[in-house]
């Protein structure tokens, strides 16, 4: 019975051990997503060598990079919406989903506070705003956020045959829909890489749209996958939730 007692315990330390390191990997690898992609922002307002392109392929590259880094840990998810188009396709738990967020927004909060403490509020920290009405960028996140999150979830339900090269399609899709679409809404497709630069420079325009469109888009996402792909895998649950 000592025996199996020790067991349960070294299971149950080990469980929140790798819990901690899942939320660790969402929070940091969230964190740096807010600062490059933010700090593209504030930085090419001071300095007008640094273009919307070399701002999409920064963010591109840092999102395909920390897939590299963390994948297996936590899924490398750091969006909110990634979160919600994985537990909807069925294949991350649902009560995960609330610490996920609450890590991305954490991570999101946290590399917003750094480019205001390093360069004040300048370009309002990047706050993603729509340049041709609210309704067309709302069409646009929607949009972006469907393309990205039908390439995640497509990568996800081939994990065994593609592996890491997921990393090179993720990120990818980050950079395509930024180099087309970043006058019109900002390219966010990611509630808190919007939400965090806007409550800390306090410009609330339009903020709504940066919450609902990727959800919708991760929606519609998930329902086209689920037409394409009808049956999840097992490897899906891995690429989901690392190891």
């Amino acid at each position: 019975m000592p025996d199996l007692v020790d067991v349960h315990a070294d299971a149950q330390t080990h469980s929140r051990s790798l819990v901690a390191k899942r939320l660790l990997a969402e929070t940091f690898g969230t964190f740096l997503l807010v600062t490059v992609d933010c700090g593209g922002a504030v930085i090419g307002s001071l300095d007008s060598q640094i273009t919307p392109a070399a701002r999409s392929a920064a963010t591109g590259l840092l999102i395909m990079t920390m897939i590299y880094s963390v994948g297996n840990v936590s899924g490398a998810h750091f969006n909110p919406a990634v979160t919600a188009a994985f537990a909807m396709r069925g294949v991350f738990p649902w009560r995960r989903v609330p610490t996920y967020w609450a890590a991305q927004l954490g991570g999101a909060f946290a590399g917003a506070a750094l480019l205001r403490w390093m360069f004040g509020t300048t370009d309002d920290l990047g706050t993603t705003l729509p340049a041709f009405g609210a309704a067309r960028g709302f069409v646009m996140e929607v949009v972006l956020t469907s393309i990205l999150v039908t390439v995640v979830l497509g990568t996800a339900t081939r994990h065994r045959s593609i592996g890491a090269n997921a990393a090179i399609a993720s990120g990818g899709a980050v950079a395509l829909c930024s180099l087309f679409s970043r006058p019109v809404s900002g390219a966010s497709m990611n509630p808190a890489r919007s939400l965090a630069p806007a409550v800390l420079s306090g410009r609330f325009d339009d903020l709504w749209i940066y919450v609902l469109a990727p959800l919708t888009g991760a929606l519609l996402a998930t329902l086209l996958t689920r037409i394409v792909h009808a049956h999840t895998h097992r490897s899906e649950q891995q690429a989901a939730q690392g190891r």
